[in-house]
């Protein structure tokens, strides 16, 4: 990540970051809590670093000091979703990628196997500020007209779209770098449109909780075995 470009993104917020998750799935099992709060919770854990980052007022104290926020959604945030290690760990430094944060979602948390890009693929330009009038929603429209691209993008392209709202440090953004409006509705591949994380929350409630689950207890399964997991296990 460009730090001269990011100044908010420093070794403290990184290391926030990076925590978040850990005390939220802490709380969910000491708590018993319902496992679909990983993707539908309206509360989130933050210290006083994450909590200026995110625009929520009133935590202060030192770096360790962790709090439950209720009602996260006011501030775009709630469950793993819109989480910023996500969110940045699928950004390639000077703008954000849909087509990284989508893989996430449908590879990792839905289970759909996804094969890696053809070697002769054009990227993306590099930086979201030197794009000129075209937004990465126009650049990844031409996905389609090529064969080799268009199957794969089909199925994860919306998944990232609705993440546009957040910049490549996780920053809440109504503008891209490019001072251009963010644009966060998908067209799903069920035909389904949605607009943001909530309208993708929606969606995954209504279409895809099962794949979900199931993803996770194969994921669960397959550390409790130490192995991947074989036909006959699934007997």
């Amino acid at each position: 990540m460009d730090r001269v470009r990011f100044p908010a993104f420093t070794n403290e917020l990184r290391a926030a970051m990076f925590a978040e998750p850990l005390h939220f799935l802490i709380d969910r099992v000491r708590a018993d809590r319902p496992v679909l709060n990983l993707l539908h919770a309206d509360y989130a854990f933050v210290n006083p670093v994450l909590a200026q980052h995110y625009g929520m007022p009133g935590v202060t104290g030192a770096p360790d000091h962790w709090v439950r926020i209720e009602h996260a959604d006011r501030f775009a945030r709630g469950g793993l979703l819109p989480m910023a290690a996500f969110l940045t760990a699928n950004s390639p430094g000077l703008r954000n990628s849909p087509v990284k944060r989508g893989h996430w979602v449908v590879s990792r948390l839905l289970g759909e196997p996804i094969p890696p890009p053809p070697p002769t693929v054009a990227a993306l330009p590099p930086d979201e500020s030197k794009m000129g009038d075209l937004t990465l929603r126009d650049a990844l429209a031409r996905h389609p007209e090529d064969k080799s691209c268009a199957n794969c993008h089909a199925r994860i392209d919306s998944f990232g779209l609705v993440f546009e709202g957040f910049g490549p440090v996780g920053e809440r953004r109504e503008k891209d770098l490019g001072d251009r409006p963010v644009d966060t509705r998908a067209s799903f591949p069920s035909g389904h449109e949605r607009t943001g994380v909530t309208g993708l929350r929606e969606f995954l409630r209504d279409r895809r909780e099962s794949d979900f689950l199931d993803n996770l207890c194969r994921k669960l399964a397959a550390s409790a075995l130490g192995r991947t997991l074989l036909l006959s296990d699934m007997v």
